[in-house]
């Protein structure tokens, strides 16, 4: 064999192991992504306070167990959950919406199967017990060019226990007062935090009842954060556009 030939095949060689350690890459990839962990970008202020635009989070999938929209594309494999657990009132958890099982929401658990949930006058009821709310500090947000906007804030707490953080962006605003909403066996309420500025459960076209398999997982950590004020090119702005004291904060 000469020299040439061993040449080639050494490059032979090394093409087809790099070829074999990337498909293990991916494979390993995807078995964590379907599986264990997918990150998540918050594009919305929804969820504010708890979660701010450019956050980005871990959402574990084996929280609620596995369902074809654990999977890329939701392959319609099966139906229903694998080694299914129930949602906590209370977990912020990512969701297909179903009026097209494509597009993924983040809010609050409000309503469990058999719930009535309503709002009235801006406070939030289940099963006709108004859910406790204690006024706290201001939300302060600040605009590119300085001005200030302070927002009310209240610290609510569910039946089980959980507090957590809710805005109030503007009284009687139209969301401050509902129908009383029943929510489906096999389904849960979601809300979110920002509750005058929030697409949810409580708009029926949009979201309405969120059904058991839709789930996608559970909010868990946030693993960077920035507040959009430096470009991708703009890399000597990037340590001051970086929110560090986010950075490791687990959700509420």
């Amino acid at each position: 064999m000469t020299l040439m030939e061993n040449a080639r095949k050494l490059r032979s060689g090394s093409l087809a192991e790099n070829l074999r350690t990337i498909g293990y890459a991916l494979l390993i990839a995807l078995f964590i992504r379907a599986f264990l962990f997918q990150p998540f970008f918050i594009p919305s202020s929804s969820m504010e306070s708890t979660l701010l635009i450019g956050d980005y989070l871990f959402v574990s999938k084996y929280s609620y167990g596995y369902s074809r929209h654990s999977l890329p594309f939701s392959p319609g494999l099966f139906n229903g959950r694998i080694m299914g657990a129930t949602p906590q009132r209370g977990d912020i958890a990512v969701f297909k919406v179903p009026v097209d099982n494509r597009t993924d929401f983040i809010k609050r658990v409000i309503g469990l199967p058999g719930d009535t949930v309503q709002m009235k006058d801006g406070v939030l009821h289940i099963n006709d017990a108004a859910v406790p709310r204690q006024r706290v500090d201001d939300h302060i947000e600040r605009s590119p060019s300085g001005n200030v906007r302070r927002i009310p804030q209240y610290l609510e707490t569910l039946p089980n226990g959980v507090s957590y953080i809710t805005l109030d962006m503007s009284p009687n605003s139209v969301w401050d007062n509902t129908g009383l909403y029943i929510v489906p066996q096999g389904h849960y309420f979601m809300m979110g935090d920002n509750r005058d500025n929030s697409s949810d459960s409580r708009v029926p076209d949009a979201v309405g009842y969120v059904p058991f398999e839709n789930l996608v997982g559970r909010a868990e950590i946030i693993f960077f954060s920035a507040d959009g004020s430096a470009s991708f090119w703009q890399f000597w702005k990037w340590p001051s556009a970086i929110r560090w004291e986010r950075i490791g904060k687990w959700t509420d």
